[in-house]
C-alpha cells in the first residue's frame, strides 16, 4: 500500500454503481433493532483532512441500521504502524482494524486475527464482492485472516501527445523500438513550434529507491515485478542480469541522446505526470481516475490544441509486455479475542458496507443530504459531501473489488465509460509480482540499504558514469549482502502459501 495509497487517493474523478439488488443479504432494508445494541469499535488510517467527528451523518445512519455503536479511530498514516505496535505491546487491539503488510506478516499466525473463511457462507455479499484470489493472498491453505483492502491495480497507464504525434507524421508505437523512435522526435523535432529541443520524449521517477512510472519498459524488457516465478522458483528482479543490462542499456542511450528526461534520478512520484500537464514531455504514467479531469484538463488550459491518449504498453524484443500492476497488502481484520456474537455483528457490518444499499452509503453518502436525484433522473452533488466527505469509509477502509470505486453517481458517465475502457485495456497486460505480501525477515532487517546501493549503481550506469559491466558487480553485491538470504526466506514463503 506504500505505493499507491497517495496516488489514489489523489484521484478525485469519483459514481456508484446504481443497481439492483443483487447480492444483498438477508438484512439489507431492515435494522437489527431486534438485537441488542452493541460498542464496535474501529480502527484505520487518515490521509489529508483527518478522519470524521462522532456524530457524522453517516455513522448515525450505520448506527440506526445495524443498532450498534460505532466508533471510528482515524490514525494518521505516518504513525499507524507505530500506532499498531503499541496496541500490541499492551495486547490492546480494536474490534476490527486495517492492518498493514509487514504487521500481518509478523502477527498473521499468533492468534491475534479471526480466520473468517469458515463464516463466509452466512455473508452473501462478503462472498460475492471480493475475489477468492483477494481473499487467500498472503494467507496460508484453507485460512482467511481478514478480508482484502481492494486496489484498482491496473489503474494507471501510458499516456502519449497525440497532437505531436499527428504533427510530427508519425504512427501510434506498438514496439520499444517505434516507442524509442517516437521519443526521439518529440526530443527533437520541436513539437511544440517553441523553436527549441527542449520536450524530452519520456519521463519517470525513482521513488522509495525504486523505479517509478516506467513498469511497461521494464517489463517489455522481461524484468519481474519485483519477482518472477522461473520453474516454480523466486527469482528478484535485482539479479536478472541480463534483462537489467538490456533495460539499463535502453535507458543509457535514451538519456545520452536527450529523449529521457535528464532529471528522472530526482523526480518523484507527481513529477512526471506534471511535465506531461505543462507540456515538458511527451510521454508519461498517468493515473487513470485523474486522466479526464485532472491532467488532460490541465494540459488543455496550456495548450487547447493539446490531445492526450492511452499508450499501450509496448512489446519487448521478445513481445513481451506489461503494466504497471500495484499490490494489494493491506488486510481488514477482526479482533480474534472479542467475544462470538461480537464477530458475527462486526461481519455484519462489513458485510452491509458491501450491500447495494451500503456501499451506495459508503461511496456517495446520504440521498438528500451529499446529493440529491433530479427530476430528470440526473444526480447533483451537494456541498454536504465536499464538508462530510461520506466516502471516506471506502476509500480508507473497506470497499468491494470495484474499479469503479473512485467514480460517484454524479460524474460525467461517458467520462467513467472511458476510464473503465482503459482499466479493462490494462488488465490485458497484468505484470503480476507471485511474491506479492511475503514476509523476509532480512528484507526488513536489510533491504532498504542493498536497494539503495543496487539503485545507485543502476543510476550510474543510466547516465553514463558507469559501464554496463557494473551491473554484475551490482547484481553480485547484493546477494553476498542479504539478498541470497532474502531469496531463500521469500521461496520457503513461497512453497507455504501458494
Amino acid at each position: 500500500m506504500k505505493k499507491w495509497i497517495p496516488a489514489l487517493l489523489a484521484g478525485v474523478f469519483t459514481v456508484s454503481v446504481v443497481g439492483c439488488s443483487q447480492g444483498s443479504t438477508a438484512s439489507e432494508g431492515k435494522t437489527s433493532s431486534s438485537k441488542e445494541q452493541i460498542n464496535v469499535n474501529m480502527m484505520t488510517f487518515s490521509y489529508a483532512g483527518g478522519g470524521w467527528p462522532e456524530d457524522h451523518p453517516v455513522i448515525k445512519e450505520i448506527n440506526k441500521k445495524l443498532n450498534i455503536n460505532f466508533k471510528v479511530q482515524w490514525v494518521p498514516s505516518d504513525t499507524y504502524a507505530q500506532k499498531l505496535n503499541v496496541m500490541a505491546a499492551s495486547n490492546e487491539f480494536p474490534d476490527v482494524f486495517m492492518v498493514q503488510e509487514a504487521e500481518f506478516n509478523k502477527w498473521r499466525d499468533k492468534g491475534i486475527f479471526m480466520d473468517v473463511k469458515p463464516e463466509l457462507g452466512k455473508y452473501a455479499n462478503l462472498s460475492k464482492y471480493i475475489t477468492s484470489d483477494g481473499l487467500a493472498k498472503m494467507n496460508p491453505k484453507d485460512k482467511y485472516y481478514g478480508f482484502p483492502y481492494y486496489v484498482t491495480d491496473t489503474r494507471d497507464t501510458l499516456a502519449i501527445r497525440k497532437d505531436w504525434l499527428d504533427k510530427l507524421g508519425l504512427k501510434m508505437p506498438t514496439t520499444t523500438d517505434e516507442f524509442y523512435e517516437v521519443a526521439k522526435a518529440f526530443a527533437t523535432k520541436d513539437p511544440d513550434g517553441n523553436g527549441q529541443a527542449d520536450t524530452p520524449g519520456f519521463s519517470f521517477g525513482i521513488v522509495n529507491n525504486k523505479f517509478s512510472q516506467i513498469e511497461p519498459i521494464m517489463g517489455a524488457f522481461g524484468l519481474g515485478n519485483e519477482w518472477s516465478d522461473v520453474n516454480g522458483q523466486l527469482v528478484p528482479m535485482q539479479v536478472q542480469t541480463n534483462e537489467l543490462k538490456d533495460f539499463a542499456a535502453f535507458m543509457k542511450k535514451a538519456y545520452t541522446e536527450g529523449v529521457l528526461d535528464r532529471d528522472f534520478p530526482a523526480n518523484k512520484v507527481k513529477d512526471s505526470v506534471a511535465k506531461l500537464e505543462a507540456g515538458k514531455v511527451g510521454i508519461a504514467m498517468v493515473v487513470t481516475n485523474e486522466f479526464f479531469n485532472g491532467t488532460l484538463p490541465t494540459l488543455k488550459k496550456l495548450t487547447p490544441s493539446a490531445d492526450l491518449v492511452q499508450l499501450l504498453p509496448p512489446k519487448g524484443p521478445t513481445g513481451k509486455q506489461a503494466t504497471q500492476t500495484l499490490a494489494m497488502t493491506n488486510k481488514v481484520v477482526i479482533n480474534a479475542k472479542i467475544d462470538a456474537s461480537k464477530k458475527q455483528r462486526i461481519l455484519e457490518l462489513l458485510d452491509y458496507m458491501l450491500s447495494d444499499e451500503g456501499y451506495d452509503l459508503i461511496k456517495n453518502g446520504i440521498e438528500g443530504v451529499h446529493y440529491k436525484k433530479g427530476n430528470d433522473g440526473k444526480y447533483e452533488k451537494l456541498e454536504a459531501f465536499d464538508k462530510d466527505r461520506p466516502q471516506l469509509l471506502s476509500t480508507w477502509f473497506f470497499r468491494r473489488f470495484d474499479p469503479d470505486i473512485q467514480i460517484r453517481k454524479w460524474d460525467d458517465q461517458e467520462a467513467a465509460k472511458r476510464i473503465r475502457t482503459i482499466i479493462e485495456t490494462n488488465e490485458k497486460y497484468r505484470w503480476k509480482n507471485p511474491a506479492e505480501g511475503y514476509f523476509s525477515e532480512t528484507v526488513t532487517k536489510k533491504g532498504a540499504g542493498l536497494q539503495q546501493k543496487w539503485m545507485e549503481t543502476m543510476t550510474k550506469v543510466i547516465v553514463g558514469q558507469a559501464p554496463l559491466t557494473a551491473i554484475d558487480d551490482a547484481v553480485a553485491a547484493w546477494k553476498r549482502d542479504g539478498g541470497d538470504e532474502i531469496i531463500k526466506e521469500t521461496n520457503a514463503q513461497y512453497q507455504l502459501l501458494k
